[in-house]
Order: C-alpha cells, then structure tokens, then sequence
C-alpha cells in the first residue's frame, strides 16, 4: 500500500464558485495545476473528495460535473498533470430523494470517501494527506487516520487552522511542507 495525496477541489484546486456547474466557471488556483503535476512526477496517487450538494439540491447534474471535472482535467494536462481518482458526496440534508441524508457516511467530514478510495486503490491512509480549505476537509482527513493540511485559499482565510498539521498559503506552499514531511 502507497500513501496518497487527497484534495478538496472548490477552494483548493479551482477558484470557489458556488454551485459550479459551468466548465467555463471553472479557474484553476495560480499554481495548483504545477503542484499536482510535482505528485503525479513523484508517483504519488492524487484523489479529489469533494462535497457536491448542488447535485443533491438539484441545482445541476450528475454530467454537469462531468463536464466540471473533465475541463479541470484539461486545464490540468496542459501543465502536464493528471488526477488519479475522483470522489463526489451529493449528499445533504437539505437534498432530494436518495441524497436527502444529512449525515452520510460519504459527506465531510466523514471520511466515507477516502476510506474507498483507500480501499479500491490500495492506498495507507497513515501515510496520506488531507489538504482543504475547510475544517469540514481537515476533520474527512483526520477521521481517516490521515495527516491534514489546511491551504488559506477558497475559506481558508477564515479558518482557524490550530487542527492542521500543516498551513499553507496555497496548494504550490502545502507541496513544499508535504514534500518536507513526507510520507
């Protein structure tokens, strides 16, 4: 089992937008692309988690964020970096059908995601990181067994950070600490 590197996307990778559907919405933090192209040259697995209740409210779709996810991948591979693994919670309480759970073992800061992602990758949580711009992020991490990584982007700046094992101005800053103490 290899560790990993998890990633909140809204925040942390893009530029938060609310309810993000529209691919041409979708800007990339300044230097987050090059970051996730240092792991994927380290060969360290890079999984976005990421809460989704726009789909469970209905206010977009499944291939909305299809289309969301497969512009980042573009955007991503013009700097010669890739994902490895994507994990989307549509769940919350205020949801429709099926998603209207309020506390399901997918949605952070559950860890539900990252546990199947450890799972169907074969990835060691205690040698993995959690990096978000939420306490919702860092406790998905921490629940999971993993180290935690607050990154002041998207509600990062209005976030304590005490709990983070690690603070960094963006995702290109979190690498460096990551890299330091890695695995």
């Amino acid at each position: 089992m290899r560790p990993a590197i998890f990633l909140d996307r809204d925040g942390t990778l893009n530029e938060e937008v609310d309810f993000l559907s529209d691919p041409e919405q979708l800007v990339l933090i300044p230097g987050a692309a090059a970051a996730v192209a240092r792991f994927n040259a380290l060969d360290i697995p890079v999984v976005v988690v990421t809460n989704q209740s726009g789909i469970g409210r209905g206010h977009y779709g499944w291939q909305d964020f299809a289309a969301v996810m497969s512009r980042m991948e573009t955007l991503l591979a013009l700097e010669q970096a890739h994902i490895d693994a994507v994990y989307a919670s549509p769940h919350h309480e205020q949801a429709q059908g099926e998603y209207a759970v309020a506390d399901h073992p997918d949605r952070k800061p559950n860890p539900g995601m990252l546990l199947r992602a450890a799972e169907e990758h074969g990835l060691d949580l205690a040698r993995s990181w959690m990096v978000g711009d939420k306490d919702i992020d860092l406790e998905a991490g921490r629940r999971a067994g993993c180290r935690v990584a607050l990154v002041r982007t998207g509600y990062g700046s209005k976030v304590d950070g005490s709990t983070a094992d690690l603070v960094a101005e963006s995702l290109p800053e979190a690498l460096a600490g990551i890299l330091a103490q890695w695995p």
